[in-house]
């Protein structure tokens, strides 16, 4: 019996995450797009402000591993990713238009360390979510994915450790 799937060769899991880092950017970029008046950026802005009061990088850390955990889960995970995305670009559009920075690329957040391993492990997570729902439909032995997905998770969880201590550093 084979523990680890051979369904997903190297090639597949690189077109997986490719689609997953991809849609994630692209759900970004929608959210980012949304029109905000003054009123509402700076409403959005304050509720973040108040949220991210204090949190520090432990703080950070286990709030996107939550979000991202739930990304793992099939098909609903991919969603959940996108829906998370579009937040978060919108939140940038508040952010910007608050404190009048309409200049700044709402993808400059993401070209910070933070914000690529921010998004390699959400579009990692939004991949396996994927794969997870071909594996069912395919009715697949759970032993063939559970080991890929842990390891994964493993991974997943250090980048969003890693990147929760930068981002802490980039807000004090």
């Amino acid at each position: 019996m084979q523990i680890i799937s051979s369904t997903f060769s190297f090639k597949n899991r690189l077109v997986y995450f490719a689609i997953g880092v991809l849609a994630f950017l692209i759900a970004y970029s929608v959210g980012a797009s949304i029109q905000l008046t003054q009123e509402e950026a700076d409403e959005i802005t304050r509720q973040f402000e108040e949220q991210v009061a204090g949190i520090g990088a432990e703080g950070l850390s286990s709030n996107n591993i939550v979000i991202a955990l739930g990304m793992f889960l099939p098909g609903f995970g991919a969603g959940l990713g996108a829906y998370t995305a579009a937040s978060t670009g919108m939140l940038f559009t508040a952010l910007a238009t608050s404190y009048d920075l309409q200049d700044v690329s709402p993808l400059a957040v993401l070209a910070t360390p933070f914000g690529i391993l921010e998004v390699l492990a959400y579009g990692l997570a939004m991949s396996r979510s994927g794969m997870l729902v071909y594996q069912v439909v395919k009715r697949r032995p759970w032993r063939e994915y559970a080991i890929p997905t842990a390891i994964e998770i493993a991974i997943v969880v250090v980048m969003l450790l890693v990147a929760g201590a930068v981002e802490a550093e980039y807000i004090q």
